[in-house]
């Protein structure tokens, strides 16, 4: 009955009524009057405003002039050039020696000198992190309550666990996000707290502020690692390897608390089990801790740790032990909720509180996870001994750029790699030293190197709380193989930082053109640049063996012509701008010397198609997926160096002749008027390039702006008798039919201009939904497919087999001078899908060049 009457109270708590400190804090202890209170610091309490990232990181920095139990230094900058922070919270006497025992400390995670490590007098070290999800802000504002505890708590058993244990505190992980969902509720309180759910500080504007700059979720990058907050966090995670790891966010108003453990049959089957017992142990200080203060909280079910991208599944496969903690969100500063109106500072004191029983949980238990660090990578090499695949090789001479950036990701995880010393022949390919690469199973980061590079097929669980699958070589589109053969003789140089491709520059005093092939990662960018620069450049639809200052080359379809005798006035210019290019992209450029051709077509021929400045619009507003305009944005802004303009729906109706090609992602276009309609079609039909993704390309059928057939489920329920199943398990029979990320091969057509620089190896595609479209009734107008049974990895149900055989993944439709591009699937998915990044590339820069009359 009592925790019944907390509850209430703690939830029905009003802004005009503020709380004091007195309600986030243990007050069975004394406090150093000499640390700053984040009341006397900010001018108001932690909970009557959002606090923005400067004024969370300003008070940790006045902790650290005023605490010797405090340092504060800067991880890396965001997008926005915000500084991420990281606090090393311990006992003064730990400070002094601070370098050593982080170094003794990174022993336990080596192998070879884990044994000899005493873990008797060893600190424990928590790493914390709050609100990766910026609108999800209870989190970070719970961090400075977290700090100042920290430095200003007294007595005996707040020493005890500062002598044995190592705080890193992240106080913002997204500050990009957290400032702008901040800004939003702040602006929109007023003296008067506003409980009611429709209000507008409840409901912030299109994109909202759970992502990064580029509406990137954060917490799915810590595979990919394509952002600047999650490369500078992992550095330092693994510059200290800690053995917890917490991960504070929020989720829906009428919900209650979270902590993991989450649903166990939705493990990562990677994770030792260890990993469950230890989190297992850790949830009882939670459970105990939010008793005491009468909050309701649940945990075992809605949440997994399979997809080892976020932040608390990768330190369970790395070492540590992640924790997820889920808090109802008011989503502003007081809200309605089923049980009752829900304050902003109740939220915050779930977090606080939560983060105190993590640090009480993470030194009673001190010296079991310590020897868990120990015991996870010793026992990760007898693993690796009794896998039959002793090596994975992957590589290809064809793209420096792609294999460039699989190095990146990997290295950057710690994972040993080395160049191929020897030629590789299995399962039919062909793995040549200086283009090919080796990881060998054996070595510490055996677990996730495995989750990186293996084929999945087989789930104990049909239930995703993210993505099924990941494998790498396939993301990037690279040839691999498994070995289960290998030598020692076969490895290399190690590979320690990757180094970008670059090549020389030509010299052009005999040079009649000059010509690159679109097969590199980078050469899109090249072009752009020669674009920019008013050069001139053609695209060869059809192969051809020229002369080079090098002797003969044949040059496949979509090389990339310069003319010098189209633009003599340029000649300086392009001399720059090739230097540029060979030094930044590494696209091998070579100078042709007549336009005599020895075999196929010279060039003068009409099938070097001319090309245009692609002057690129991607709609972006409500309705829109936030997630799938930011990942074309960073694609084309910060990787291609491209402008693209942003548009709201409602842009359609206007004039759009600036633009050439207009994007849509997925998402509903129900905001778009007639008016907006008929401008699209016309802008489509006076030549415009259009490309719909995922579901935007329902739309665009749906209003006769393109034609394509999509095939539905075609099951008759009213024809079949249906059995009774148990009502407990209706969520999971439903979910059970969806695709949550898996990779499915294809066949392409490598003569189209959407598949220019592909080799004979198709590129295999990341789904997300069960949108299947049909293939064109024109031969010529559907160039990719997934093959017949095309699951290369991850979950798929079986009912949707006959949907997906020979599906199209992209139909060209024409309307008369235009092009319409639709593509059932994201070719960008969270930045790292660089295998179909080209694919969305060609749209934008060949797909004004694909003939109407092979699409209509």
């Amino acid at each position: 009955m009592m925790k019944t009457l907390l509850l209430t109270l703690f939830l029905t708590v009003r802004l005009s009524a503020q709380v004091s400190l007195e309600y986030y804090l243990p007050n069975n202890i004394s406090y150093d009057p000499s640390i700053p209170t984040p009341e006397s610091f900010f001018g108001f309490q932690v909970g009557e405003w959002h606090l923005t990232p400067e004024q969370i990181h300003a008070y940790m920095q006045a902790l650290d002039r005023a605490s010797d139990r405090i340092t504060m230094a800067p991880m890396g900058t965001s997008y926005e050039q915000r500084q991420i922070w990281l606090l090393t919270i311990t006992a003064p006497e730990n400070h002094r020696t601070i370098d050593a025992l982080r170094r003794q400390h990174l022993a336990l995670s080596d192998p070879a000198r884990a044994a000899t490590v005493n873990v008797d007098a060893m600190p424990v070290v928590v790493w914390m992190g709050y609100s990766v999800h910026g609108n999800e802000p209870s989190g970070s504002n719970a961090s400075p309550l977290v700090a100042y505890y920290l430095a200003a708590a007294q007595g005996p058993e707040v020493e005890a666990m500062l002598r044995e244990t190592i705080v890193l505190l992240n106080p913002s992980i997204n500050p990009d996000g957290l400032n702008r969902f901040a800004t939003w509720v702040n602006m929109h309180k007023g003296k008067q707290p506003v409980a009611d759910p429709n209000s507008r500080e409840h409901n912030e504007v299109w994109p909202g502020g759970r992502f990064n700059h580029y509406w990137f979720d954060p917490n799915r990058d810590w595979m990919p690692l394509q952002h600047p907050e999650s490369r500078a966090r992992l550095e330092a995670y693994y510059h200290w390897m800690p053995n917890v790891l917490t991960d504070h966010h929020e989720m829906g108003t009428n919900t209650t608390f979270f902590f993991q453990p989450g649903v166990p049959s939705r493990r990562n089957p990677l994770t030792p089990k260890r990993v469950g017992e230890l989190t297992a142990a850790i949830s009882k200080y939670h459970a105990e801790a939010l008793d005491r203060i009468g909050a309701l909280y649940y945990s075992r079910e809605g949440f997994d740790d399979f997809y080892v991208g976020k932040g608390s599944t990768y330190p369970d496969i790395t070492g540590c032990v992640g924790i997820l903690f889920e808090q109802a969100s008011s989503r502003g500063h007081v809200q309605e909720s089923i049980h009752g109106d829900l304050t902003f500072p109740f939220t915050i004191r779930n977090q606080f509180t939560t983060s105190l029983s993590t640090l009480r949980a993470a030194h009673a238990m001190r010296k079991d996870l310590l020897g868990h660090q120990r015991e996870f990578f010793t026992s990760a090499l007898r693993e690796a001994e009794r896998t039959p695949v002793k090596a994975y090789v992957f590589g290809s001479a064809g793209d420096g750029g792609r294999t460039y950036h699989l190095l990146d990701v990997l290295r950057r995880h710690q994972i040993e790699v080395y160049e191929l010393a020897k030629q590789v022949r299995v399962d039919g390919k062909t793995f040549e030293p200086g283009s090919a690469y080796i990881v060998p199973t054996s070595q510490r980061q055996y677990r996730l190197l495995t989750s990186l590079f293996e084929r999945r097929t087989q789930f104990d669980d049909s239930l995703f709380y993210d993505i099924s699958t990941w494998t790498l070589p396939y993301a990037f589109n690279l040839p691999f193989a498994e070995l289960r053969l290998f030598s020692r003789d076969l490895l290399g140089k190690a590979i320690d930082v990757p180094a970008r491709p670059a090549v020389s520059a030509p010299s052009l005093s005999e040079a009649y053109a000059v010509a690159f092939e679109w097969r590199e990662y980078y050469a899109p960018r090249a072009l752009y640049r020669l674009q920019k620069a008013g050069i001139r450049a053609k695209v060869a639809t059809m192969r051809f063996e020229s002369v080079t200052s090098n002797g003969k080359r044949w040059f496949d379809y979509g090389t990339i012509l310069v003319p010098l005798g189209l633009q003599p006035e340029k000649t300086d210019t392009l001399a720059r701008v090739l230097e540029v290019i060979a030094r930044e992209d590494g696209v091998p450029l070579h100078v042709l010397t007549t336009g005599l051709s020895i075999s196929g077509i010279d060039l003068g021929s009409a099938n070097f198609a001319a090309l245009e400045l692609p002057k690129v619009a991607l709609v972006a507003g409500p309705g829109v997926s936030a997630t799938q305009v930011g990942e074309a944005w960073h694609l084309l802004d910060q990787r291609f160096r491209m402008e693209v303009s942003l548009i709201e729906p409602s842009i359609l109706s206007r004039d759009l002749s600036r633009y050439n090609v207009i994007v849509m992602a997925g998402g509903s276009y129900s905001s778009v008027d007639n008016d907006g309609k008929e401008s699209l079609k016309r802008w489509v039909e006076n030549g415009g390039t259009l490309i719909a993704m995922e579901s935007a390309t329902e739309w665009v059928v749906n209003n006769k702006l393109a034609t394509a057939t999509f095939r539905r489920d075609t099951v008759n329920r009213r024809d079949t008798v249906v059995a009774m199943r148990p009502y407990e398990h209706e969520e999971r029979y439903r979910r059970a039919l969806d695709i949550a990320g898996s990779i499915f091969f294809t066949t392409h057509d490598r003569t189209h201009p959407l598949l220019f620089g592909y080799d004979e190896t198709p590129p295999t595609v990341f789904k997300t939904n069960t949108l299947f479209m049909d293939p064109s009734n024109v031969p010529y107008a559907s160039p990719l497919r997934y093959t017949e049974k095309p699951l290369a990895s991850g979950y798929f149900h079986r009912t949707h087999e006959k949907r997906i055989n020979g599906a199209a993944v992209a139909n060209v439709s024409a309307l008369r001078s235009g092009r319409v591009i639709l593509v059932t699937d994201n070719l960008n998915f969270r930045a790292f899908w660089f295998g179909t990044n080209k694919l969305f590339l060609n749209a934008l820069f060949f797909g004004p060049t694909i003939r109407t009359s092979s699409a209509r």
